[in-house]
């Protein structure tokens, strides 16, 4: 009998510890949080939900619990510090797994890149020149306009006569270190790779026709800005080469207008050839993306087929000879005229000439923004027709390369301009001052304030 009651009372113990089991193991066991159906909570974002899951596409859940909530907004405030470019991660599923999805694509400072697309090169800058006869002072003082304002790096392609060579060599070599760094230059010869030589050298102005030669010989740049000799850059040249970006996917090349108003323009009055638009174009100032250039196919006026840049200028050149009174910007113009598609015009103050203030103000982007780019033509930085323009000649040129900006560049301009205000372009001084004060500013903030700024934290 007592083996019997030990039996059952043994029995009910282990009938106990079941009971026990069922009721409390079994939750012990499962989970917190279920990623899968049958939770209290939808699932996180998954990978069939696609980068960014439901944040990405707009979309919110209906029910969600405070502390999800406080979570997702954090992660919203984050995001908004991401490049909006840049695709978001997928999310994990349960808690710990989404919270580092959610924060997974923030980058550290010194991770984050640039925003902008890039470029062909994303460290430098090429700028092309030609220069010929007396042209050596006034090609060096362009150059110095374009180190002293911009941020990137430059490579010079200059393009001389072999006597100005060692000149060039040697006036290059004497600038300060501080802004030698800045670029690399090389000196080419005059050279024609198609038609009689001779011929395109006498085009125009001497050696002028070699910039259209620049694509075929310059096989390893991909974009290029070229100027004249004449041209004077009053802002930094990283901002007109990021034009480059705005180029569709039709355009190769870039100039402003030669006119504002075709009732005084050159083309629209005499030309007795075919020009781009209502005014033409003036090819002072010409971007270029060199790639596209060599790899497209012209449409012209001497065959139905279209015909390579190198195959199409000097039959080009055979055909209107007679009629092009301004040389290889003729042919430009003609070039863009059975090719409108191929052409991005800038605003008037990226090439901005006498024409447009000598019979009074008709540029209403540099009346706005100031002139960004100048350009001497008719020689006037060398005479006293418009005493404006070579004012900002020679102080640049005089510039010592070391001193205060404002103090020896800005403030003897201002007085110069007060002898000016006899003609037209001389009345109108803030065109001119405008953006060369306004890039004066941030070269000095980023040269001084920054650099002081840094000293002092260390």
């Amino acid at each position: 009998m007592k083996l019997y009651c030990k039996v059952v009372a043994l029995a009910l113990c282990l009938a106990l510890l079941l009971l026990l089991y069922l009721f409390v193991g079994s939750d012990a066991d499962e989970p917190p949080l279920k990623a899968a159906a049958g939770g209290s909570r939808p699932a996180r974002a998954s990978s069939s939900s696609g980068p960014g899951g439901d944040f990405a596409a707009g979309r919110f859940r209906p029910v969600q619990a405070a502390e999800e909530r406080e979570e997702e907004e954090e992660a919203a405030a984050a995001q908004a510090q991401v490049s909006k470019r840049e695709p978001r991660l997928h999310r994990k599923t349960g808690r710990r797994g989404a919270a580092r999805g959610k924060f997974a694509n923030v980058r550290r400072p010194k991770d984050q890149k640039h925003s902008a697309a890039p470029l062909s090169s994303p460290q430098w800058m090429h700028l092309a020149v030609v220069a010929c006869g007396d042209r050596l002072e006034e090609t060096l003082v362009m150059l110095k306009s374009a180190v002293l304002f911009s941020y990137r790096k430059l490579k010079f392609h200059i393009f001389a006569e072999d006597s100005l060579k060692p000149e060039f060599e040697r006036k290059l070599q004497e600038w300060p270190p501080s802004y030698t760094k800045k670029f690399e230059y090389n000196v080419y010869p005059i050279a024609f790779s198609v038609g009689n030589a001779q011929e395109w050298k006498k085009l125009f102005k001497p050696c002028a026709a070699q910039r259209l030669f620049l694509p075929t010989i310059l096989k390893d740049v991909d974009s290029l800005l070229y100027v004249d000799t004449d041209v004077l850059f009053l802002r930094p040249i990283d901002d007109i080469w990021g034009f480059l970006r705005a180029f569709n996917s039709t355009q190769l090349a870039a100039m402003a207008p030669e006119h504002e108003i075709p009732k005084i323009g050159w083309y629209s009055r005499f030309a007795r050839h075919p020009y781009y638009g209502v005014t033409g174009v003036n090819s002072g100032v010409m971007l270029m993306n060199l790639t596209r250039i060599r790899n497209a196919q012209f449409k012209n006026s001497m065959i139905p087929t279209g015909l390579t840049w190198e195959e199409m200028l000097y039959p080009l050149y055979q055909k209107y000879k007679n009629y092009i009174t301004w040389g290889d910007q003729d042919l430009l113009n003609i070039i863009f005229y059975f090719n409108p598609e191929c052409l991005y015009l800038f605003p008037c103050q990226w090439n901005y000439r006498p024409d447009h203030c000598m019979y009074g103000s008709n540029c209403k982007g540099a009346e706005e923004e100031g002139v960004s780019i100048l350009h001497g033509n008719r020689g006037v930085y060398h005479d006293d027709k418009q005493p404006t323009f070579k004012a900002l000649y020679e102080v640049i040129r005089d510039f010592p390369f070391e001193d205060n900006l404002f103090q020896s560049m800005y403030y003897p301009l201002q007085s110069k301009f007060l002898d000016t205000v006899h003609t037209l372009c001389g009345r109108i001084p803030q065109v001119f001052l405008k953006q060369i004060e306004r890039t004066m500013k941030k070269v000095y903030e980023s040269r001084v304030i920054v650099n002081v700024g840094a000293n002092f934290r260390l």
